[in-house]
């Protein structure tokens, strides 16, 4: 894949911190028509879109362009772009990323309790359409749930779902929080389970049953390079994956968490991971299910379905 060239970087990156893969694969397995990538970032550039001071890391520039060469790489239609913590709650580069795309993007952003309704509306008309929570304290500085619970209340009015992000361990405390949302609840990356104790342990039977009982929660089955503790192809997190694919086939989504940030281990190759799709969606159905369907129903409600391909 032959990546944009972008200007040099503007904020020195990380110490350890990795670009993106160079030469991605071309996928073996063909995506179903109108595919969403429901998990991406964009970075910077940096001398147009600053890191936010309070950051916790700073990743590679990875813009808009070379998001959409991705996209057309591994043969995806629309992406949904997350605000990740590096750019703080200023959302400047993701809304210029969804302007540049059109109705191919939707967003996801994080706001501070103070935003005004007139920004959450300006949010809402570039394609924003959920906020995101982060409780890895790595990443962010803490913040009380009650602002949190205060934001969700706010843009459930606006039709808006809530993306939570943290680790196993903390699912006991955080769960009667999740449940007081109201409004859809959208899960990152299978809620981070221990992937050494395996798919049967009660601590992921912990997490189904979280699911079991709120059918407004949604999961992505995504990041398995995060999670992996055999490394690539990453087959022992298909288990957790394709158990959720199966159990919740109308709340589950899937995205390549491109560019990968905070990635130690090695650079992800995101044709291998397009490439593990069937191995967790075994049926053109679910696949349709996971890429197309569910996505269009979060994001572009109203908007018609392209058909499974046959």
């Amino acid at each position: 894949m032959a990546a944009p060239s972008i200007k040099t970087q503007a904020q020195p990156v990380s110490k350890g911190a990795r670009d993106v893969h160079e030469n991605p694969k071309v996928p073996d397995f063909r995506v179903p028509t109108g595919a969403v990538d429901a998990h991406c970032h964009v970075f910077g550039p940096s001398d147009v879109f600053p890191y936010s001071p309070i950051r916790k890391y700073t990743p590679y520039d990875a813009p808009a362009e070379k998001l959409f060469a991705l996209r057309d790489h591994l043969g995806f239609e629309k992406n949904v772009l997350v605000q990740a913590s590096c750019h703080g709650k200023n959302n400047d580069a993701m809304v210029d990323c969804l302007n540049k795309a059109g109705e191919n993007a939707r967003g996801v952003a994080i706001v501070d309790p103070s935003i005004t309704d007139e920004e959450l509306r300006a949010l809402d008309a570039a394609g924003v359409r959920g906020v995101r929570f982060n409780f890895l304290k790595r990443l962010v500085d803490p913040t009380p749930k009650s602002e949190y619970l205060g934001i969700a209340k706010r843009v459930a009015k606006m039709g808006w779902h809530v993306v939570v992000y943290f680790e196993a361990e903390e699912l006991e405390e955080i769960a009667p929080f999740l449940e007081s949302i109201p409004t859809i609840v959208v899960i990152d990356h299978m809620g981070r389970p221990d992937v050494s104790l395996g798919a049967d342990d009660p601590q992921f039977e912990r997490f189904i049953r979280l699911m079991d009982e709120n059918s407004n929660f949604w999961v992505k089955v995504s990041c398995p390079e995060r999670l992996s503790i055999s490394g690539p192809p990453y087959e022992d997190v298909v288990p957790f994956a394709r158990t959720l694919v199966e159990r919740f086939p109308d709340r589950v989504l899937w995205g390549t968490d491109w560019p990968h940030p905070n990635m130690k281990t090695h650079t992800p190759d995101d044709g291998q991971l397009v490439d593990r799709i069937p191995h967790i969606a075994r049926t053109k159905a679910l696949q349709h299910s996971l890429l197309v369907g569910n996505p269009m129903h979060l994001y572009w409600p109203g908007h018609a379905i392209p058909k499974s391909d046959t």
